[in-house]
């Protein structure tokens, strides 16, 4: 399992209400292009948003969904990315230091990606990551000049 985690110098509340904004999920999380549609009831469990990923005419359509979810604290996710697979996604938030430590965990659970060795998908995941936490940063910070 990837294990990425950082500071956003906002409250949990801000951070799950930027993650609770499902029209914002392909802002944040890299490799998808575009959002499809949000159900109205995103994040609460068992609710879907449709997102694309890839360049046109290679577009893939996607679903994530919501498998468990805590306001403010907790959001696990069941994503689809083709043509890798299936992941389970789980975001922490805990207030620390005036703002939040955020830990975003990844799992391969289903498709090619969930074949291979941790060792070799796991620091794939883990730098993507790195990058959809800065951009979920950003977002949560409604940052007005870059750092």
């Amino acid at each position: 399992m990837a294990v990425t985690t950082c500071h956003i110098a906002a409250p949990p509340a801000a951070v799950f209400a930027t993650l609770s904004d499902g029209w914002l999920y392909s802002n944040w999380v890299v490799g998808t292009s575009h959002m499809r549609a949000v159900e109205p009831d995103w994040p609460a469990a068992g609710s879907r948003l449709f997102h694309a990923s890839g360049a046109w005419p290679l577009v893939f359509r996607d679903e994530t969904q919501v498998e468990r979810c805590e306001p403010d604290r907790l959001l696990v996710l069941t994503a689809k990315g083709r043509p890798y697979g299936e992941a389970r996604v789980t975001v922490t938030l805990t207030p620390a230091g005036g703002g939040t430590a955020v830990r975003l965990e990844e799992e391969p659970v289903a498709g090619p990606a969930s074949l291979l060795p941790r060792a070799i998908t796991d620091p794939v995941i883990h730098r993507r990551n790195i990058e959809s936490l800065a951009r979920l940063t950003a977002l949560a910070e409604r940052r007005v000049t870059p750092p």
